[in-house]
């Protein structure tokens, strides 16, 4: 299995979190938070992050519902990545991201981060956390990869 700098995106209708790993994909660091509501503009700024990041993997998180249904906001996430995938030329991936925001406030709360800065950064760490799972999942699977 090749080693790439992959990039997740926590995908939402008003901010998007990204996260970026190391080309070793031993390390999701939170990269930013992307403040636009026009998914075409999105897209843009997107690719390019995937650009000028050397980026060759992107990992769109999927809410799926805890019941395995897909929900409104899965469904969104659904339909944005296949425009990402349509508008770049690196394998975009869907990937459950179930709990991840709340996982993500639970650690910034760990780490006393104020509530203000908390919002100015939740969506970009929750797309580490997602990156972090990607990860693991990559390494425990490299075999059928």
């Amino acid at each position: 299995m090749k080693k790439m700098k992959i990039l997740a995106i926590d995908y939402g209708d008003a901010r998007t979190g990204l996260a970026i790993s190391d080309s070793l994909e031993i390390l999701a660091s939170p990269f930013g938070v992307l403040h636009e509501k026009n998914s075409d503009r999105l897209i843009g700024k997107i690719k390019a992050v995937i650009e000028e990041n050397g980026v060759e993997e992107a990992v769109v998180g999927n809410p799926v519902n805890m019941n395995n249904t897909e929900g409104e906001r899965s469904r969104k996430c659904v339909f944005f990545a296949e425009k990402l995938r349509q508008s770049v030329e690196i394998p975009v991936v869907l990937w459950d991201e179930r709990s991840t925001t709340i996982l993500a406030h639970n650690l910034l709360s760990q780490a006393d981060v104020k509530s203000k800065k908390r919002r100015e950064i939740i969506d970009a760490a929750a797309a580490a956390v997602i990156l972090e799972n990607y990860l693991v999942f990559r390494k425990n699977n490299s075999e059928k990869l």
